[in-house]
């Protein structure tokens, strides 16, 4: 099974960004392209019953798997990024760090009102991005169809932040 392959290669690297976090880095999978595909062909099986328009990715990470699975659908990407990286008008909306705050922004003409979107990012943590990223798409008058993770940290819970925007949630691995 691919969660299998996905937690023998997803390395953890201790005391990343700070002291007392378990950082999963994702980048040994980028090496194994047969694996990239696999990702990809799952991340379509589990997704098809979930009807959306476009995948919108979370800068940075959230880019490299969106992108592909867009492309593989045939569908728009839409990167979500840091404020200040977009060249043209763009829509914004901050949000609480734990210490601190940060703001993401998109492209104002970046989906039509209407279209229903998958929100893509490389791992699900408390849910603090992706709920901003939800407000966001919300903003523009998109739909949140869903969301897809390659990781879950299901222990902080933050699955449970995103219900109230879609029900639809997958992830290729769990911790």
């Amino acid at each position: 099974m691919i969660d299998n392959l996905l937690k023998a290669t997803i390395r953890d690297i201790v005391d990343f960004p700070k002291p007392g976090i378990v950082f999963k880095d994702i980048t040994p999978i980028l090496k194994n392209a047969h694996l990239c595909n696999l990702v990809i062909e799952e991340f379509a099986t589990r997704l098809k019953e979930v009807h959306f328009d476009v995948v919108a990715g979370i800068e940075s990470r959230g880019f490299l798997f969106g992108l592909m699975l867009a492309n593989h659908l045939g569908i728009p990407f839409v990167p979500i990024r840091k404020e200040g990286k977009l060249p043209a008008q763009t829509t914004k909306q901050s949000y609480d760090l734990e210490y601190g705050s940060a703001t993401i922004e998109m492209h104002t003409d970046a989906f039509e009102p209407g279209a229903r979107v998958l929100i893509h990012d490389d791992l699900l943590a408390t849910g603090g991005t992706v709920v901003a990223a939800s407000k966001l798409i919300q903003q523009l008058g998109g739909i949140i169809a869903g969301y897809s993770f390659v990781i879950s940290l299901d222990f902080l819970n933050g699955r449970q932040r995103l219900l109230p925007y879609s029900n639809q949630l997958i992830s290729l691995v769990s911790y």
